[in-house]
């Protein structure tokens, strides 16, 4: 799980914030910076094909690997095949073609971690269910660091010019990060398939349509009545604040002169250290006050980090004051996703699990990463400190949601 965690976390900063450090330094502007972001929204309608996943055979691979672990490797493939693509073509030369390739790697991705989920599951009984997804969450967020950090550190080495944009350097980082997804083909061959479970057969294809995917809805409708709406606008609002300022912290940080190595440091080393803590306190208060608490606290933590990003913003290039603000940011996003994903995983109904969770997870995109398609042009119209200002407004009616929430909860 480890292996198969550092593979699923690898994909998403390389059609994110590392495309788009990657784009603001061939000139590529904010805006279309901004709306490329659009291509994260693949993963908030993963929960449309995963039925798919979980229940048709793959010819051929499924007879030689079985059917999670071949679908885990047609999806690596794909991730292979479209990083490869981004590395080989430039964004100024061909966006487009990039575009597409990421597009690719988006799909790819998502179709991973929807088998991935489904082999951990059935891999293991529920007494080791935490055990395996604190070693997946281990490896994942090791291969964002080596995504984000390690792909800036990457092509700061092989730059070959005293110019600020190098293309090719890019492209040997890109090329780096798709060998990197090898790590997971290799585990898959190694693994073994789980004990295949047997599915209740639907006997017409409406009967099935409404197996996977009305009944797990109707059954969390029916258990929360007219408080799953809140609940739902709560999901996806929550994130909000920080996916919206988080498509511009990259193009950010080229704007103000900060260059590859400074970044890929202080996010390597400050950020990861600050997330890991920020996600241990948030642990550790979600069980001593209850989750709806520290929810509050996590939203109101994650505006104010992006009021920092503002003063940051009148600073110019100030090495110092980029740790400090990187350190409380990922402090507060570690604190809130602990108690989100707590909050998330008490919500679902064990029969339903994995289409519930599913579609939680990607309600908690959909909006925000719809709206932050939208942050480049907000830079370009206004600057960047209006534009953390603005972010960290936005997550007001969170904090309305979240009282609101546990106020009812308290009845």
């Amino acid at each position: 799980m480890f292996f198969l965690g550092f593979s699923a976390g690898l994909p998403l900063l390389l059609i994110l914030g590392t495309l788009g450090f990657w784009l603001r330094e061939a000139g590529i502007d904010r805006s279309t910076i901004g709306y490329l972001s659009w291509i994260g929204l693949l993963y908030a309608g993963k929960w449309l094909w995963a039925p798919l996943v979980d229940r048709l055979p793959i010819p051929f691979f499924n007879q030689l690997l079985g059917r999670r672990r071949s679908w885990l490797l047609f999806a690596q493939i794909l991730i292979i095949l479209g990083l490869l693509g981004m590395a080989h073509f430039e964004p100024k030369a061909s966006l487009n073609t990039l575009v597409w390739c990421a597009l690719l790697v988006a799909f790819g991705s998502a179709t991973q971690d929807i088998a991935l989920d489904a082999f951990r599951i059935e891999s293991a009984d529920e007494r080791h269910q935490a055990a395996l997804a604190a070693t997946y969450q281990t490896g994942y967020r090791l291969a964002m660091i080596w995504a984000g950090a390690g792909a800036l550190w990457l092509a700061a080495r092989a730059e070959t010019t005293s110019n600020l944009y190098d293309a090719g350097a890019w492209q040997f980082a890109y090329q780096c990060m798709a060998l990197s997804m090898l790590v997971g083909s290799v585990t898959v061959l190694l693994s073994k398939e789980p004990v295949r479970i047997e599915l209740k057969k639907a006997r017409t294809a409406s009967a099935w349509l409404y197996q996977t995917l009305l009944e797990p809805f109707i059954e969390f409708i029916q258990r929360y009545g007219w408080h799953a709406v809140l609940i739902l606008s709560l999901i996806a609002t929550y994130r909000i604040s920080d996916v919206v300022m988080g498509i511009m912290a990259n193009p950010f940080y080229v704007d103000m002169g900060y260059t590859k190595d400074e970044v890929a440091a202080v996010s390597k080393i400050f950020g990861v250290i600050m997330t890991l803590v920020g996600a241990f306190i948030g642990g550790v208060l979600t069980l001593r006050f209850g989750v709806m608490r520290i929810l509050l606290i996590g939203a109101i933590l994650s505006a104010v980090s992006n009021l920092l990003f503002a003063w940051l913003a009148t600073r110019g290039h100030d090495l110092t004051g980029l740790i400090w603000v990187i350190s409380a940011d990922n402090l507060s996003s570690g604190i809130a996703s602990a108690a989100f994903i707590a909050y998330l995983s008490s919500l679902t109904n064990v029969q339903y699990s994995a289409t519930q969770y599913a579609l939680f997870s990607s309600m908690m995109l959909l909006l925000p990463k719809w709206l932050a398609g939208f942050s480049g042009a907000f830079v370009d119209t206004y600057d960047y400190p209006t534009f953390f200002i603005a972010s960290a407004l936005i997550g007001l009616p969170v904090l309305v949601l979240v009282w609101f929430i546990a106020q009812q909860k308290n009845k």
